[in-house]
């Protein structure tokens, strides 16, 4: 007899790789440079920061990018080793020396020194992030203030290129960065973000966040998915069905054979046997 009650049991969700956590460095600390006296902006102190010589004027930017696991946890790539992100940048910020083009190395704990150097989203009572590194950045310093600063779409690149997906670009010009922002849901595609910005007095400051996710090793998201997208727990539970459908009808055949095999009985009897079919139903 069949249970009334169906169990489903949910697959948790799983990631190829653990969140990294970081905490951002607080006023003190070695890596903590400043913030501004009306609560605008914070700022770390970041290796890969670096002045234009000559210094053309106070134009800045930054380029980052910021990993994540399925779950849009901040990572650091230690499953992808031999793999590079690929950022084409043009002549106005050249002069770096990590650009033209800005390559990035995974797993960036193997590769820098300071893996994550800014806290570009969440809220919290800082002035901006929510207290953890999440972004690896470029930092550059001295552009004039009418400066045209350009970067190209990323590219990923070596032995896990197929599992780091480039979800998209979130860039913010002109103000102080807001990152009140998701990284995966507020992420533009290239041409909807624009690939640069120019800067006017007073809006002499960009940023741009390239957002990557990792995609888990065999593929899929903790559910098994034939190639039309259905769930084998959906197919089970369809078969399931189909089977009781099929049973019932053979009870209800069986039943009708029953009634015929018993001559002279009649209809009181094919009544009788349909009830018993009937209820047979209920109960299960």
């Amino acid at each position: 007899m069949s249970s009334l009650f169906t169990t489903v049991v949910v697959a948790e969700p799983t990631v190829s790789e653990e969140a990294y956590v970081e905490a951002a460095p607080e006023k003190g600390d070695a890596y903590f440079e400043a913030a501004a006296s009306d609560g605008s902006w914070i700022s770390y102190k970041n290796p890969r920061d670096e002045y234009r010589s000559p210094y053309l004027g106070d134009g800045s930017a930054k380029i980052c990018v910021a990993l994540h696991n399925e779950n849009g946890e901040p990572i650091v790539g230690e499953t992808l080793p031999n793999t590079t992100i690929t950022i084409p940048t043009g002549d106005a910020i050249g002069w770096h020396s990590s650009a033209d083009p800005i390559t990035v190395q995974l797993p960036l704990t193997e590769h820098y020194d300071r893996p994550l150097d800014a806290d570009q989203f969440g809220t919290s009572d800082l002035p901006q992030g929510d207290g953890y590194m999440d972004s690896h950045c470029y930092e550059f310093h001295g552009l004039t203030e009418d400066e045209t600063v350009e970067y190209g779409e990323a590219t990923v690149d070596g032995e896990h290129a197929d599992r780091l997906e480039v979800v998209g670009y979130v860039q913010h010009a002109h103000s102080a960065w807001d990152s009140d922002v998701d990284p995966i849901a507020d992420a533009e595609s290239y041409e909807e973000a624009g690939g640069g910005w120019t800067y006017y007095p007073g809006g002499s400051h960009g940023q741009v966040v390239v957002v990557l996710q990792l995609d888990s090793e065999d593929g899929s998201d903790g559910a098994t998915h034939d190639g039309d997208g259905t769930d084998e727990a959906e197919e089970s539970s369809d078969a399931n069905e189909d089977d009781g459908a099929d049973e019932d009808a053979g009870m209800q055949s069986s039943a009708d054979s029953e009634v015929d095999e018993m001559p002279g009985f009649g209809a009181p009897v094919a009544l009788v046997a349909l009830s018993i079919v009937a209820l047979a139903r209920t109960r299960r």
